[in-house]
């Protein structure tokens, strides 16, 4: 794990920072979670609140209360809604309640560009190993997740795959965000977990592309002039239209906010733009593909 996994500040730095492919990296609670139940602690203690007695007034079990706020568990509208007259009306857990996250299932040293995620207007993605995790299905997902080493058992499982389809609600953010996917060609014949999941998988797919803020490429097998050889990247804008990139390798990411590296990042997409197919030949091969399966 790196450092700044766990760095909460605003501000994005060259740093390490996974992807959310479902490559590598231990989950880990979110630090949103363990925010928000520790000012739930903080304002029940100042209340003179024992945990039993808290429960009781909020008609939530001591269990639940318990891994609300030790950051295991994400508390609901209903018991936001209990909880602020017993603690005094502040409004402080209203206010919390939307910046919470549950990405126990993340990798650590994703989360700062998870953060950034939430508020981008644009988002690229070049993939080589995988699909990206924004594009996967529950089963693919499942899949990915259960053939890399070491092996987990079904809870850990679970946690990984919940959290990565989460991050597909960006689809339907409003205002729409813009993006951008090119996937190498042999992402979609690798067969990954059986015929049937890939069948699904490239519905799923074609229905992405067909969404009007989605532009899906495929990189050609045959492509000997490759932009995307030192592998794959992440570029995303934020709403102040500065930009950062992402990369990822094996067992750790880093984050790009140095201006002239996060040049050479957005130089490097653009060429492989080019370089693959358009959308509508990609979507063409995306069902030629599912036709011989």
């Amino acid at each position: 794990m790196h450092d700044n996994a766990e760095d909460e500040s605003d501000e994005p730095r060259v740093g390490c920072g996974g992807n959310g492919s479902g490559v590598g990296g231990e989950p880990t609670p979110s630090d949103s979670l363990r925010t928000f139940g520790a000012v739930v602690q903080a304002l029940r203690e100042h209340a003179g609140l024992s945990r039993e007695e808290f429960a009781d007034l909020v008609r939530f079990s001591k269990h639940t209360v318990a891994s609300i706020e030790q950051g295991r568990r994400m508390a609901d509208r209903q018991f936001v809604e209990r909880a602020e007259p017993v603690l005094g009306d502040t409004g402080a857990l209203r206010r919390a309640m939307p910046h919470v996250s549950r990405q126990a299932g993340l990798a650590s040293w994703f989360r700062q560009w998870a953060r950034l995620e939430r508020t981008a207007v644009t988002l690229c993605t070049y993939e080589c190993r995988v699909l990206p995790g924004l594009l996967q299905t529950e089963r693919y997902a499942r899949a990915v997740t259960e053939s890399v080493p070491p092996v987990k058992d079904e809870e850990q499982v679970a946690k990984q795959v919940a959290a990565r389809l989460e991050r597909q609600t960006m689809f339907d953010r409003r205002p729409p965000i813009a993006f951008s996917f090119i996937v190498e060609q042999a992402l979609i014949e690798r067969g990954t977990g059986s015929p049937d999941v890939m069948r699904e998988l490239l519905d799923h797919l074609l229905e992405r592309a067909s969404q009007f803020n989605v532009d899906l490429q495929i990189m050609p097998r045959y492509q000997p002039d490759h932009a995307g050889f030192d592998g794959p990247l992440m570029l995303l804008e934020a709403q102040d239209n500065r930009w950062f990139g992402y990369a990822e390798g094996q067992r750790g990411g880093m984050l790009i906010s140095d201006a002239r590296e996060v040049s050479i990042t957005l130089q490097r997409y653009a060429k492989l733009r080019s370089q693959a197919l358009n959308s509508n030949d990609s979507r063409s091969l995306l069902k030629q593909v599912r036709g011989a399966l």
